[in-house]
């Protein structure tokens, strides 16, 4: 239900939300009582709808604060976007996109509007590829197969942009988007799975296509975005656990000849 508002949301009514959600509307109408109650949703009697209550940002906001691989990492992030001019973020998996959690950029990070809380789609950027990569072999399988059914016609395109960044992460660690989600964006992305089981979670660092060459991207910008995160994970760790994920990938893009549908046989 809550997932249903969106950023550019005003006020939703309990039609809207149960077109959204897919509920029946008695099941809608008894929900939002009851989140009215409990504080996470304000009527507005005068248009019949409701919007998202202050306290509904208090699950964000703890769900942020138990995440302290955001608190770390922030020096690294924000050391990265000053030598770079990058926006340099960590997000993690919801749904079909990668949801931000942790960005740096200033000023120098020109043309680059994505904030924390902001998504982007798995499928078509660096963060979201890389990600994609850093899963198990049944769990990618089944995210391939949601990205096709959402994908359509689309489908071979975005397929040949997931297999291009796999084979670029067996062979350089880092996955990139030139221009394959917006035009005017580049961009390269680094996953990382915790000792803890957490994870995996993704770190970027993009900027316009002016900016950002492909080649910048490859030469320079990708073997930095892997440089930081393997401190971030010597610092949480104690030790680089970069080897056995890295090497396993590499295993299994070289063995299938990097073609995606022989790794997540049947998607096509």
């Amino acid at each position: 239900m809550l997932r249903a508002f969106r950023a550019s949301d005003g006020l939703l009514g309990n039609q809207e939300i149960a077109a959204r959600t897919n509920l029946p509307k008695p099941t809608v109408s008894r929900l939002t009582y009851t989140l009215t109650k409990l504080g996470y949703l304000t009527p507005v009697p005068r248009f019949e709808k409701y919007q998202l209550a202050p306290a509904a940002m208090s699950l964000g906001y703890s769900a942020l604060a138990n995440m302290g691989i955001r608190h770390l990492s922030d020096p690294y992030r924000d050391q990265l976007m000053r030598e770079t001019g990058g926006a340099v973020a960590i997000g993690a998996r919801d749904r079909l996109s990668m949801i931000y959690f942790g960005q740096s950029r200033s000023e120098l990070t020109v043309g680059v509007l994505l904030d924390v809380g902001s998504k982007v789609p798995i499928a078509t950027t660096a963060m979201g590829r890389a990600y994609l990569w850093a899963l198990p072999d049944d769990e990618r399988a089944e995210l391939m197969r949601e990205i096709k059914e959402h994908a359509g016609a689309d489908w071979p395109r975005v397929r040949d942009g997931i297999e291009r960044a796999g084979e670029c992460i067996a062979k350089h660690g880092f996955a990139m988007s030139a221009g394959e989600w917006h035009s005017d964006i580049h961009a390269v992305g680094v996953a990382m799975k915790l000792n803890d089981g957490t994870g995996p979670y993704a770190f970027n660092c993009g900027a316009p296509a002016f900016k950002f060459s492909e080649s910048l991207l490859k030469n320079d910008i990708g073997p930095r975005l892997v440089a930081m995160v393997r401190k971030i994970e010597t610092a949480l760790t104690g030790s680089i656990v970069r080897g056995p994920q890295h090497k396993e990938t590499s295993r299994k893009i070289r063995s299938s000849g990097g073609k995606v549908a022989r790794i997540a046989e049947g998607i096509g």
